[in-house]
């Protein structure tokens, strides 16, 4: 049957590649008041898709942008999968930059390669219609899907998603699923599939130093008035031993090693640390000692500075001793770190070490855990193995170092961990004038959900 369906995909391409186009020229910019009517077209659009291959599809209201909701009719008996996306985009700015009008799709060639270009053709239309298409193929051939399949489009990733934790929240029951199929990632290369495995949660602080009543002049006062910068940057300094380490106590509980396997397969990866780094001006790894990079971006936790404000930052001089100093922090967690003590702890570092005289106050910018899907689970092996077959190699599997809420939204609401598996590269643009969303991407990604859909029906 698989066979079947994969030719199919391969016969039905140029049709699935027409209606990606109608999608992609319905502009679903999210953020932007003046679109809401082509947000809305776009959630219609998807909701009759899938309707018509027999999902029972809806478009339901939120406070702000729809969600399109639809549950395949068939009944399968396998595993039950929620396949999630976002079907509106970024604004187009500046449009001058733009080689062809942003919403009006082509397929051009460059170095031999086909590509889709078109705002939203790789963030996130392109990724999600692959599933979508991958279902019509199975739907074709086979009359039903080898899995229990629901979908959630969401109409506000690219806004911030303001309505999707409440309308997750309301509709827990119909959306909670066994395992959560999330499209909007990476590639390891043209060649390789990927598989994100972990995305490092965030902590981010402010905290703002007072010593005098006001800013006092330097030769007055220099040598006998607190400086809040110097006790600032005295405190910033003590987070990291000489090793990389962060000093806050508590820091690392919760903080567990990459498992051997993986580790290995890391080691196996194309990836050159000095070319990395290169890229953008640098030369020598500044994290953890004895840390190679990837486990510094992908599975080690850190403390970085973001930003620092103090004293006279204008033209010219001016010889002051400030009132105030500030700083803006972040911190990326991993494994079982949980936001709120390291924000404690953090905060218990910073008082030890304030001196007389001086008081701080800390602002909260938010946080967020970890998330990872287990190693040795059912459906993990399932796509891997889906994967492989697809390509020719096993997908590598990758950490990432910054988060997709959604994946955190489906663990603390729905309890369901999320298979992250995109066909992005890393040179698509998103975001940016030009975005683009390779043949080989959206062909290759279709076929592979399809199989991944049958290894997933095959738990059963």
């Amino acid at each position: 049957m698989l066979e079947r369906v994969l030719q199919q995909i391969d016969h039905d391409l140029p049709a699935s590649l027409d209606r990606l186009f109608a999608l992609l020229r319905i502009e679903s910019i999210s953020t932007d008041p003046a679109y809401r009517d082509n947000v809305r077209s776009a959630a219609d659009w998807l909701t009759a898709e899938l309707a018509g291959l027999g999902f029972d599809a809806s478009v339901r209201p939120t406070a702000g942008h729809p969600m399109v909701v639809a549950h395949d009719k068939d009944g399968a008996t396998g595993p039950h999968v929620l396949f999630y996306g976002h079907y509106d985009v970024q604004p187009v700015d500046p449009v001058s930059e733009w080689k062809s009008p942003p919403f009006d799709p082509k397929l051009d060639v460059v170095d031999g390669r086909k590509r889709i270009v078109a705002r939203g053709a790789a963030d996130d239309k392109g990724q999600l219609m692959t599933f979508v298409e991958a279902c019509r193929a199975w739907k074709a051939v086979g009359g039903g899907l080898p899995a229990k399949v629901s979908i959630l489009f969401e109409g506000e990733e690219e806004s911030g998603s303001p309505s999707l934790v409440p309308f997750v929240k309301a509709n827990a029951e119909e959306l909670r699923a066994d395992v959560a199929l999330i499209c909007d990632t990476s590639m390891w290369s043209r060649e390789r599939a990927a598989i994100t495995m972990m995305l490092r949660g965030l902590v981010g602080e402010e905290i703002t130093i007072t010593a005098a009543d006001r800013d006092l002049h330097s030769g007055l006062f220099g040598g006998a008035a607190r400086n809040p910068i110097h006790v600032l940057t005295d405190i910033l300094a003590r987070l990291h031993d000489r090793d990389g380490r962060v000093t806050v106590p508590g820091f690392y509980d919760g903080v567990d090693e990459v498992p051997t396997e993986v580790r290995s397969l890391w080691d196996t990866l194309d990836f050159a640390a000095a070319s990395f780094l290169g890229s953008v001006g640098l030369s020598e790894p500044a994290g953890e000692a004895g840390r190679s990079v990837l486990e510094q971006i992908w599975s080690r936790p850190t403390c970085e500075v973001n930003g620092i404000v103090g004293g006279y930052t204008g033209e010219g001089f001016k010889t002051v001793i400030p009132a105030k100093a500030s700083a803006k922090l972040s911190f990326r967690l991993v494994g079982d770190q949980q936001p709120e003590r390291i924000r404690e702890a953090f905060r218990a570092f910073v008082r030890k070490h304030l001196p007389a005289d001086c008081k701080v106050e800390f602002a909260d910018h938010g946080g967020s855990p970890a998330t990872r899907l287990p190693f040795g689970g059912p459906y993990l092996a399932a796509a891997r193995a889906a994967l492989t077959d697809e390509w020719g190699v096993e997908p590598a599997l990758v950490g990432g170092g910054g988060s997709i809420p959604v994946v955190g939204d489906f663990k603390r609401e729905l309890g369901m961990d999320s298979l992250m598996v995109g066909f992005g590269l890393d040179d698509d643009r998103i975001h940016s004038p030009n975005e683009k969303y390779e043949l080989s991407s959206f062909h290759g990604g279709i076929r592979s959900w399809a199989r991944i859909l049958a290894g997933l029906g095959s738990q059963a």
